[in-house]
């Protein structure tokens, strides 16, 4: 990443008088032993951030789905005291998960204070709004796999990250702005997306926290046809990184595809396997949502390439009994070399990063990196993860309600 200076950059080098800080935050399924004792688990970390806000919350959100008396009623509760004492909250939601959950988005949108837009995108790009994330007065985001759903916070293993910093934050800002002008109901989407101009520079940030030090970042995003920084794109991005990698990769995602509506989307497969290839260690794992044909049969043909390995994780069920679309390995992040991590919010296939709103994150800094890896490799050892197994027939998971 420091030679990235053959590149047209742009290195915005951020005060360190301010107040920066940068925050590993996960979700543990209840009953597991994955919980890691130094990292806050998320809805203590959203309510957190939601009351500390004084003057806009922006949400940018797959769907929202809440039941009466679950754990995501104090950050629910949180928001609306946030818009009692005057606080800007506005809400994008996607218009085809809405279409499953809109109760909570119609209640949050007729309460003062706080606005809701459906997003209709895969009327403008083919894909969905996939991101999880939301800014704190515009100087502050969560980023992670983590949505808007009471069972990401207690029954699906999940890893996000907080940063603060007003200057990296903008560049989220500027995105969140533009989605909701396209959301809007009365939207011209057609000359907002014609108004986007494509800069060909790399966006870039340092930031100095009290713990880690200095952080170098590269803020991410998808897709291509609504950004606005043409090398801050989640899939050049995440290439580069995995092009970089000298010893090892570890990656953890719910799913992974190379196939993509009968086409091969081979830019994140060949990089992994040339990866390979060239010596290094590769260490995947994905979630048993993916036991099914073709997908597993492209899976199994990456995990039997020298050097690469992959696990498949099931997270038993809760004592409760079951819960549909939960219980699962939902993490999206990659560590290389624990030097440098990508979190995002895509998972591995060409519709996320060519269609869909998602965003991620690169951050510099082998601290943070070496404790990503330590998360990793807890599932890794777990209980829950077992080898692929090339000879095995799969049977497919139920995950629904």
């Amino acid at each position: 990443m420091k030679k990235i200076c053959v590149l047209i950059l742009i290195f915005l080098s951020i005060s360190l008088q301010g107040k920066d800080m940068i925050e590993l935050v996960e979700s543990i399924p209840i009953e597991t032993t994955l919980n890691n004792e130094d990292i806050r688990n998320t809805s203590e970390v959203w309510v957190e951030m939601i009351s500390s806000a004084k003057h806009s919350l922006d949400f940018g959100e797959f769907y929202i789905s809440h039941k009466e008396g679950d754990v995501l009623e104090p950050i629910l509760a949180a928001i609306y005291d946030a818009a009692d004492r005057g606080v800007k909250v506005r809400f994008i939601v996607d218009g085809n998960m809405y279409k499953t959950y809109p109760e909570t988005a119609d209640i949050l949108n007729e309460y003062p204070n706080i606005d809701v837009h459906v997003y209709k995108l895969n009327e403008i790009t083919g894909g969905v709004l996939h991101a999880k994330y939301f800014i704190v007065d515009g100087k502050e985001i969560f980023i992670g796999s983590q949505n808007f759903d009471w069972r990401a916070m207690e029954h699906i293993h999940e890893l996000g990250i907080r940063i603060e910093n007003k200057k990296l934050v903008s560049f989220y800002n500027e995105l969140f702005e533009l989605d909701w002008s396209l959301s809007a109901k009365d939207a011209d989407t057609g000359a907002l997306k014609s108004n986007i101009v494509l800069s060909k520079d790399l966006i870039m940030y340092q930031i100095k926290d009290a713990e880690y030090g200095k952080v170098n970042i590269i803020p991410t995003a998808s897709n291509i046809k609504i950004i606005y920084h043409a090398q801050n794109w989640d899939e050049i991005r995440v290439v580069k990184l995995i092009n970089s990698a000298k010893e090892s990769i570890r990656i953890q995602l719910l799913s992974y595809s190379p196939l993509s509506r009968g086409e091969l989307y081979g830019r994140l497969d060949y990089a992994l396997r040339k990866a390979a290839a060239r010596g290094v260690k590769v260490e995947m794992i994905l979630s048993d949502w993916n036991f099914y044909s073709p997908r597993i049969d492209y899976i199994k043909s990456l995990h039997a390439i020298p050097n690469i390995n992959i696990k498949f994780s099931t997270i038993p069920e809760a004592s409760e009994g079951y819960v549909g679309f939960a219980r699962v390995e939902h993490c999206k992040y990659m560590v290389v070399d624990d030097k440098e991590f990508w979190l995002g919010t895509s998972n591995w296939s060409k519709s996320y990063f060519h269609n869909g709103r998602n965003l991620g994150v690169i951050v510099e800094n082998d601290m943070l990196a070496e404790r990503v890896s330590q998360i990793f490799l807890k599932s890794w050892d777990s209980d829950y993860c077992h080898l692929v197994e090339l000879g095995k027939e799969y049977e497919r998971k139920e995950t629904r309600e």
